[in-house]
């Protein structure tokens, strides 16, 4: 009930942009999990091929999450949430007819650059609407993103019982539905005249050698945030000797944040600066890999061995919950207002090619664990990364380089970036 009443105590495009991610994640995850068993044994394609159309998805989301960014600053963040939700419409629609390799190449890049359309253009509608509210904002959205990772996964299974082109269609009826309750609803914001070329909204960010230093010191976090979809299912399924004990962290993860995300992201406002808690909630999730290493090197299954992996995945979750709206917050304090979403854009870029890092580089350790390594090796990793990005960010709050999460709502000229913060004891 507190997390309906905050809802409705937002601007009408704050709601609408929370239910909006709700739908996103659901059609999202009811299809591209099961795209590649899709590709492989319904069309029989190669695993090269399989590849191919995957990391294409991939490659045209995370490498234009930029242009996507630039784009709702200059254009304006509504109609950029519109196209790049029609384009996911036309995108999953094209996985449901075609089964030609143009057709799923298309099919790919198109839902790949929806998402680098829609993602940095939706927080920068959140982030100008939401005022000195941002962090509740933000720990709103993650509420309503997590309920829908949940949701797509069991309507896809659903929905598989028929065939992959039931869940393609329903996942495009999703986004189509979502395209045309922005177009209804979704009020226009004016958008200034810019100062200077997209070239010179790019350099300034890319000069901002605070930002830098920030979103590099952030890769712990989705390398980390990664893993409740690599290491930790494996584990659980490992430990319990039951497949499906990875639907498990789920829900529970999604039940702790409907319950708590909210107030928990309430209570640390009201007593510290976002930086504090981006770096407590980093180090929460680097120590969320401890207890599944206790169980890593089990002879047998049993299902009590599941209860570390579920302890560990609460942690990870909670530490998402502390740190994920205050980083949201955060990042359009490093900028000029009319520059959002250029940093969110340039943000999710190095942060997608962390995930992508992270996920290979544990891959790899989870490879050798047993054979030529210990068998904890995957989870001391995680934990060195997690603890790693939370001392190099304490460095940069220790240093003075970071701003205050509420610097975003004041304008600023064209060319200056915010006053580092003072130190606080």
């Amino acid at each position: 009930m507190n997390t309906l009443a905050a809802v409705r105590g937002f601007p009408l495009a704050v709601r609408l942009l929370l239910v909006n991610q709700l739908g996103v994640n659901t059609g999202f995850y009811l299809l591209v999990p099961y795209l590649a068993t899709h590709l492989s044994d319904d069309l029989g394609l190669s695993a090269a091929v399989v590849g191919l159309v995957l990391g294409l998805r991939n490659l045209s989301q995370q490498g234009l999450f930029l242009i996507g960014g630039s784009a709702a600053d200059r254009l304006g963040a509504r109609g950029v949430i519109i196209a790049g939700c029609a384009l996911r419409t036309l995108g999953f629609a094209l996985f449901a007819l075609g089964d030609t390799l143009p057709l799923l190449l298309a099919a790919s890049i198109l839902s790949g650059l929806a998402g680098a359309l829609f993602n940095p253009a939706v927080r920068t509608y959140v982030a100008q609407e939401a005022g000195e509210r941002k962090a509740e904002a933000f720990a709103l959205f993650q509420v309503f993103a997590t309920t829908g990772a949940l949701l797509g996964p069991l309507l896809g299974t659903a929905l598989l019982l028929v065939d992959f082109r039931a869940a393609a269609v329903t996942a495009a009826a999703v986004f189509a539905v979502l395209t045309l309750a922005q177009v209804l609803v979704l009020p226009a914001r004016t958008v200034p005249a810019p100062d200077t070329g997209v070239l010179g909204d790019w350099r300034e960010a890319v000069r901002n050698r605070r930002f830098l230093a920030f979103s590099f010191a952030m890769i712990g976090m989705y390398g980390l945030e990664s893993q409740l979809y690599l290491l930790l299912p494996h584990a659980a399924a490992h430990a319990s000797g039951w497949d499906g004990a990875a639907g498990l962290l789920f829900l529970a993860g999604t039940v702790t944040s409907l319950l708590f995300q909210l107030r928990l992201t309430r209570a640390l406002k009201s007593c510290g600066d976002s930086a504090r808690w981006i770096t407590t909630g980093l180090c929460v999730m680097g120590l969320g890999f401890l207890p599944p290493a206790l169980v890593a090197g089990a002879d047998a299954p049993h299902p009590l061995r599941l209860l570390p992996v579920l302890a560990g995945a609460l942690l990870l979750h909670l530490g998402v919950m502390i740190a994920s709206p205050f980083v949201m917050e955060l990042i359009p304090a490093f900028g000029r207002e009319n520059l959002t979403g250029t940093y969110y854009g340039l943000y999710y870029m190095v942060s997608g090619v962390a995930a992508a890092a992270g996920s290979a580089a544990v891959g790899r350790a989870m490879d050798t664990a047993g054979s030529t390594g210990p068998i904890w090796q995957p989870y001391a990793f995680c934990l060195a990364l997690g603890l790693g990005s939370a001392a190099a960010l304490a460095r940069l709050r220790r240093r003075g380089a970071l701003p205050d999460g509420d610097a975003a709502a004041e304008p600023r000229p064209a060319g200056t970036v915010p006053r580092p913060r003072s130190e606080t004891t």
